[in-house]
């Protein structure tokens, strides 16, 4: 009998990537994956604190278990600090992480009635120090890019910013006299024209040395040079991006996405549906105040993610429309509590301030009319999938980007600056956000789905000869050339059933293609 699949997923500590890689996991163990999830040591604290009862859903289930590792901070650190971001990430990627990651798997394998580990699967940052347990316990590893497809591309352009003298800037004055919104970079494979500004704020800065710019260097190169790469996203929305990533990358790219969307398909509840893991209470009365609107899609949905502080409430207040507005009490100057009086007297009736919420739910019930964002990558694909009008605040790293792309090529959403005229702007979001709601939908003949199939396969044949279906042309056609780098000498590529000799080639799609590799089969 084939022994099941165990995959161990980890993380980045932020809420950006734990929730992706949750809905991921639960993906993976509805087709019979076994799931070990790690949190680090401090939000696995958190999680039990902002979940009460409810945190029992963190023993370990039916094939699904939660551990944890440290982060590497202790826990007088100031983590609401400038520099916690940056802190964060070199604890998190240094020898000790490498060191706990690698004993967790090493114990796993030796509990009775557990599969051994056949995958790590971390997030991207994570990537910089897992990638090399998996090569030291001769493992597949495969990483979860959690941002956009776009997003990734002009990542791996940050070497060429720097080679054509884009990046690091000149000088500072570069920051503030229209440089950053005026230098079009219209050169990078499958990507839409953008100023220099929206590709990623890690490009502002005068230091050639910059922290930022070093790790997504760092971060890009372990994406894709991994066993196999994963993006939530889906072949229609971001398909230029696509198929340069893959045309680019040395591994096997599986674009799952909508995460949510996958998730819901089929209607029928799975056992994991209780297995929930929230940094934060959630607020079910939020939903009970929704319920109470009378008029279907009048309400405004407001929030600005996990780290950007904006304060809309001047905005809210003249809109005249009912709003949901949810933000984190850290987040809020003095504390959600202490909004300006007149902002609470102006809004009184027809809005409701809560410190959080179930997002997915929010988006989709029926009294919601638009959702104002920064457009984390989370929430844009929430909002595409939901079908709800965006009206787009960005503030910081990959936001730019992703919300040129939902003004300029989805037509899902306006920029909170544009001069544009508001009914036409309206009119041309609300024909957007309904198209790709449906396009958005993952039945089972959708892309994103065979992909995630074809993920399964891949991870159910670690370690043994693959049998491989020639049925689906289709697929067969889609197969490419891709370099294989792990040395020069002689390797059999088996595809479709033939085998092909080639010198530091292979051909892959959907993890369906391997390379032979004495003593075992690997994936590429």
């Amino acid at each position: 009998m084939a022994t099941r699949p165990h995959v161990v997923v980890v993380p980045y500590p932020n809420a950006g990537n734990i929730n992706p890689a949750l809905q991921l996991a639960k993906l993976l163990h509805r087709h019979g994956v076994y799931i070990t999830f790690v949190n680090t040591e401090h939000n696995h604290r958190r999680v039990q604190a902002a979940m009460g009862a409810g945190a029992a859903v963190l023993s370990s289930g039916e094939g699904f278990r939660f551990e944890a590792i440290p982060d590497g901070l202790s826990e007088s650190d100031d983590r609401g600090a400038p520099d916690a971001g940056r802190r964060l990430c070199k604890s998190v990627t240094s020898p000790c992480a490498a060191a706990s990651l690698r004993d967790l798997v090493e114990r796993l394998g030796r509990e009775p009635g557990v599969p051994p580990v056949t995958c790590l699967l971390p997030t991207a940052p994570m990537s910089l120090f897992a990638l090399g347990v998996a090569r030291e316990l001769g493992v597949p590893a495969m990483v979860f890019w959690c941002a956009s497809a776009a997003s990734l591309r002009a990542t791996m352009s940050i070497r060429e910013l720097e080679e054509r003298g884009y990046v690091p800037l000149k000088d500072e004055s570069m920051l503030t006299n229209g440089y950053l919104e005026t230098t079009i970079i219209d050169w990078i494979p499958g990507m839409l024209p953008m100023s220099l500004g929206d590709l990623m704020t890690f490009i502002r800065t005068t230091d050639p040395n910059d922290f930022w710019l070093s790790f997504s260097k760092s971060m890009v190169d372990n994406c894709t040079n991994a066993d196999a790469l994963i993006l939530n996203t889906f072949h229609n929305l971001e398909a230029d991006v696509l198929a340069a990533v893959r045309g680019d990358c040395r591994c096997v790219v599986y674009s799952i996405g909508p995460l949510g969307s996958l998730l819901r398909h089929g209607g029928a509840a799975a056992a994991d549906d209780s297995v929930r893991v929230s940094l934060w209470k959630q607020d079910a009365a939020c939903i009970a105040w929704l319920d109470t609107q009378e008029e279907q899609r009048s309400v405004v949905y407001v929030n600005f993610g996990s780290n950007t502080v904006l304060t809309p409430e001047q905005g809210l207040a003249a809109s005249g429309h009912p709003f949901l507005w949810s933000i984190r009490e850290n987040l809020a100057p003095g504390g959600v509590w202490a909004l300006p009086p007149a902002f609470a007297a102006e809004t009184a009736g027809r809005g409701h301030v809560t410190t959080w919420c179930p997002q997915e739910q929010v988006l989709r019930h029926p009294a919601v009319g638009c959702f104002l964002t920064h457009n984390g990558w989370n929430s844009t694909c929430e909002g595409v999938a939901a079908g709800v009008p965006m009206v787009c605040w960005p503030g910081c790293m990959d936001q730019f980007a992703n919300c040129k792309y939902a003004c300029d090529v989805w037509a899902v959403g306006v920029r909170l600056d544009a001069e544009e005229r508001r009914d036409q702007v309206a009119e041309r979001v609300r024909e957007g956000a309904g198209r790709w709601r449906e396009a958005a939908a993952a039945g089972h003949g959708g892309s994103s789905y065979q992909n995630l199939l074809a993920m399964v396969t891949a991870l159910h044949h670690v370690g043994r000869e693959p049998s491989i279906d020639c049925s689906n042309q289709d697929l067969i056609q889609e197969i490419r050339r891709k370099r294989y780098t792990k040395g020069a000498s002689e390797r059999t590529c088996r595809t479709g059933g033939r085998q092909h000799k080639r010198l530091g080639t292979v051909m892959d799609r959907g993890g369906l293609a391997v390379v032979r590799e004495e003593p075992g089969w690997y994936l590429v």
